[in-house]
């Protein structure tokens, strides 16, 4: 793997053991996340435009699934 790709894979590990204790994702309040919150968006970006490779794209997806799984749901809708 190229160094491009191992610093793809350190920042997805970074927000996924981030996410996974802290049952969220970074916040935009926390300027110690700004990094996290930025490469996410980044990311997303990249994926919405249809330039993200399959497997960058699978493993975002699931990283997004996980942060949004720990979103609340409003009770009584």
């Amino acid at each position: 793997m190229g160094k491009r790709m191992d610093m793809w894979e350190e920042n997805y590990e970074v927000i996924w053991n981030f996410a996974s204790e802290n049952h969220r994702g970074p916040s935009r309040h926390r300027i110690e996340e700004h990094n996290m919150l930025n490469w996410l968006k980044y990311n997303r970006k990249i994926m919405n435009k249809g330039e993200l490779d399959e497997y960058r794209k699978k493993k975002l997806l699931e990283l997004v699934g996980l942060i949004h799984s720990f979103k609340r749901v409003n009770q009584y809708c």
